[in-house]
């Protein structure tokens, strides 16, 4: 026998004894490595993004994050620094007790003490040769937690979070002391041992973990509130039911129902983006009847200005912006946003024309959704955010740490859209450095080639629709949602005639129940295919991102907040209330005026923004509306409405209201200073259309704002220009008090109060100019509250 053979022979010979040895010790030893050692790295945050779980990991040592990876760990401790960080001979010297317990400077600071269970864990598992476990080992299922939703009423302030482990065996085990307690807000604090105590009174979710599973906790502490009688107010639909259960539950009563003035300024301003003139105001206030909101409603939905101010909402979040598309492009965009919306298109089906369209962006709209989504993975993550209400981002450097979504499921859903690729016919750029600009005509298209690769693997991913098990190519879709092998979830229709008005449609035109997408002997293009999967009548996921939106823009907050991250861990305010407006939703089509008119119908959505003494700290729970700043188009559209000035935008027809303009807010500099009024809308957070989120759009008030509004130009110019209101009512030969009182008409929608109409006639008369003393007046009413908040 050579000596190279004799050498291979010893040693592996020396591998099976290591082996062997580290199994023996696993057996003889109680502490398991992923069940044991894993958990305390987490609970001590070793594993954090924050500290060894970084992606660069700290000092030299990285762990997975959250501890998705074992077996990386495992070789990270045993293996990595010559073995430093475990000592099997002397376990109390290994570096990973040494700097947990801040023996040896630790920058993480102290994350156990050595008397600690912790301590003896690490500890007992080193010191049995840091075995790994055997195959057969059992694996972790799910967790059980009780309770998962606890209100608490003064003077209880705290609970004890019961949570066990269930195995593949079917053992179970109390792991109260290894799980992770990570509360979302400064409500309530949890002990290592699981026991919440109050902070405030308010909600709290707290997130239970344990390895690779989590469940969250909602907690509610409430005041006592001596002396509380619920008024059981009307119901007016069933999201006041549902509303009304849980501040009844929260020991509040919802406000009054605000006036007529504030119904109509509010219902204006949410459908139309424009302020009701003086003649539509005194008409509604001086009609009698019971029913005049909601023919107001119905008005209001039926009139063009609707689909102008909420074909605005989608421009926004589809990125319609002239850098990518093109002056050209954000028209024919818009336009189609806009007429989809004008013939009350089905939302289903507007999604769909949005993801399988293809061909010229001039000629085909639509397709301009991938012309500004350059990329796979930013198609895959607008995609997933704009209409499932999921964020992604998380997951393509590592599993979603607070979802379900792995790095195989992001990389997998990218590249349903690897084929999609883009002819540019030509590109007129202005700026030639500017890589980033096209103007011109392309054509988006699906090719026969195109990949993406995940990059924890090496390997090219495959093409799966999120939150399936299987590639798209074995998939068949059909109609027909309730059988076995079908990706879909169980229909939510409650009859054959809900069924009929809910049916899949592809690229606009009905499909028989039971047909296949696609061509005859063909498999479906693959964007066929994702948009019949997304917005199919089953796919609950869609419905409630929809729902969920209207919501916020007609409430200030989503029922899930923020609204385009749904998941476990971030739970519906009111969880029963979004699953029947979602189901209703499906039931009706899809009709987007449909679940307006419900919920503006609402009482709750008819509430006062004045509160009440049991529900002035709420912000979360719809007890009374929430006064907000006017938007920036809002706001522009509102001042040159009061003044009756035509607004004006370089390169628009003259008259052209701040909500109609096509685009977003430039994002070239020189642009925007070459333009007063988009600077003014720029200033009040008009989104430039760079992200698919509604957080661009910013609703904040800052010094700057304030200052336009006192004394900047642009208020000014509206109030000194010869040929506005004030001019025509001075002409028109009225008195004083008509034309104070036209003006309250205007600009708030209501007369002037009795000690409002003498004092600003008493100020008019004191001062000589007349037409500075009705430009002062106006410019009051232009800085008022009731003015510039929508309540």
């Amino acid at each position: 026998m050579s000596s190279r053979t004799s050498v291979d022979a010893f040693a592996l010979l020396a591998a099976f004894c290591l082996i062997f040895e580290s199994t023996v010790r696993a057996a003889e030893s109680d502490v398991s490595f992923r069940r044991d050692v894993m958990a305390v790295l987490s609970k001590a945050g070793c594993n954090s993004g924050a500290c060894h779980g970084n992606q660069n990991g700290k000092a030299g040592f990285k762990l997975s994050l959250r501890g998705e990876d074992p077996d990386f760990d495992l070789v990270a401790l045993t293996r990595d620094m010559f073995a430093r960080r475990t000592n099997p001979t002397d376990p109390d010297q290994s570096l990973i007790l040494l700097k947990a317990t801040t023996q040896l400077a630790h920058e993480g600071g102290l994350r156990f003490r050595k008397d600690s269970g912790e301590y003896a864990l690490l500890q007992s598992w080193i010191a049995s040769g840091t075995p790994d476990d055997p195959p057969d080992a059992p694996k972790l299922m799910r967790l059980e937690v009780s309770p998962v939703e606890k209100t608490l009423v003064e003077p209880a302030s705290e609970v004890p979070l019961r949570v066990r482990a269930i195995f593949s065996d079917g053992s179970k085990r109390d792991i109260r002391r290894l799980a992770v307690y990570e509360p979302a807000s400064r409500v309530a604090a949890v002990s290592p041992e699981g026991l919440a105590r109050r902070e405030r009174f308010g909600e709290e979710t707290v997130l239970v973990r344990y390895l690779d599973q989590q469940v969250p906790v909602r907690l509610t502490f409430v005041p006592k509130r001596p002396g509380f009688k619920w008024q059981a107010p009307p119901e007016h639909n069933f999201i006041d039911r549902h509303v009304w259960a849980k501040l009844r539950r929260l020991r509040m009563n919802p406000s009054g129902l605000c006036t007529d003035t504030e119904f109509l300024r509010r219902a204006y301003l949410d459908l139309l983006g424009i302020l009701p003139t003086a003649d539509e105001a005194r008409a509604f206030l001086a009609d009698p009847s019971l029913e005049k909101r909601g023919r107001l409603l119905e008005e209001l939905l039926a009139r063009l200005e609707f689909a102008d101010f909420w074909a605005l909402k989608w421009a926004d979040i589809l990125r319609n912006e002239e850098k990518v598309l093109d002056p050209k492009g954000i028209k024919a965009f818009h336009q189609w946003i806009r007429q989809s919306l004008a013939e009350n298109k089905p939302l289903d089906q507007f999604v769909r024309e949005l993801l399988a369209s293809t061909g010229s962006t001039y000629t085909n709209p639509p397709a301009n959704y991938y012309r500004a989504l350059r990329e796979p993975t930013a198609r895959s993550e607008a995609t997933a955010q704009l209409f499932l209400g999921t964020r992604l981002g998380c997951a393509r450097c590592h599993n979603h740490p607070f979802d379900r979504w792995t790095q195989a499921d992001y990389y997998d859903w990218a590249d349903v859209f690897a084929k999609v690729q883009y002819k540019v016919v030509e590109n007129n750029r202005r700026d030639g450095l500017d890589k980033h600009e096209f103007v011109g005509e392309q054509f988006v298209y699906e090719a026969n080639e195109g990949e993406v690769k995940n990059p924890r693997t090496g390997k090219p991913a495959q093409a799966r629709l999120l939150g399936t098990s299987v590639p798209m190519t074995m998939m068949v879709l059909e109609d027909e949602s309730s059988k076995a092998d079908s990706p879909f979830t169980p229909a939510l229709f409650s009859s054959e005639r809900e069924r009929e008005k809910t049916t899949t449609r592809r690229r606009g035109k009905p499909v028989r129940p039971g047909q296949r997408f696609g061509k005859t002997n063909a498999p479906p293009e693959r964007l066929d295919k994702l948009a019949a999967w997304l917005t199919h009548s089953s796919n609950d996921l869609f419905a409630r991102a929809q729902v969920n939106r209207v919501w916020f823009h007609l409430m200030g907050r989503g029922l899930v907040d923020p609204i385009d991250d749904f998941r476990t861990t971030n739970p519906a305010s009111h969880p029963a209330l979004l699953d029947e407006l979602a189901v209703d939703f499906i039931r009706q089509g899809f009709d987007l005026r449909w679940l307006i008119r419900l919920i503006m119908n609402s009482r709750t959505y008819q509430l006062s923004a004045e509160p009440n003494e049991t529900n002035q700290d709420d912000e979360a729970n719809y007890s009374h509306v929430a006064a907000r700043r006017l938007t920036a188009e809002q706001l522009f559209d509102a001042q040159h409405q009061v003044l009756d000035v035509a607004a004006e935008f370089k390169g628009q027809p003259v008259g052209l209201r701040a909500s109609q303009l096509p685009g977003g807010s430039p994002v070239r500099r020189a642009e925007l200073k070459a333009s007063s009024s988009e600077k003014l809308l720029a200033l009040f957070g008009k989104p430039s259309r760079l992200l698919t989120c509604e957080c661009e759009r910013s609703n904040e008030t800052t010094l700057n704002q304030a200052f336009q509004l006192i004394s900047g130009p642009a208020v000014n110019r509206l109030l000194t220009r010869k040929d506005n209101r004030i001019g025509t009512l001075i002409e028109s030969g009225q008195s004083n008090d008509e034309i104070i009182t036209e003006l309250y008409w205007t600009a708030l929608s209501r007369p002037p109060t009795v000690a409002e109409l003498p004092r600003a006639a008493q100020r008019l008369e004191a001062v000589s100019a007349r037409r500075q003393a009705l430009e002062n007046l106006a410019w009051a009413l232009l800085n008022a509250k009731e003015f510039v908040l929508r309540k």
